[in-house]
């Protein structure tokens, strides 16, 4: 998946949320370039969260400052705009 970065010669960096959380401000700032709805971040989980829909920006935010393993990957972001490039390919968006 990283490859059609590669390919295309961009530079990225990677970030692994799991091994260093990220913080609320940078949550939000996900929130806001990110397209659609606040919830749309969120993977469902039948036990902590089984309608993510039902959430606003705030519930997200906390959602996944207390379990960001449940936040949708991968977030690509350039130039004040961001996808959550599942599938991969939708990074291309960014990029056109």
């Amino acid at each position: 998946a990283l490859g059609i970065l590669e390919e295309r010669g961009v530079e990225f960096d990677v970030i692994e949320y799991l091994k260093e959380p990220l913080d609320r401000k940078t949550l939000e700032g996900f929130l806001a370039m990110l397209p659609g709805e606040p919830a749309d971040l969120i993977r469902a989980d039948d036990e902590l969260c089984p309608d993510p829909g039902t959430l606003d920006t705030d519930g997200v935010v906390d959602l996944l400052l207390a379990h960001p393993h449940l936040m949708q990957r991968p977030v690509a972001i350039l130039e004040g705009r961001a996808v959550i490039a599942r599938p991969f390919e939708l990074i291309l968006e960014l990029l056109d």
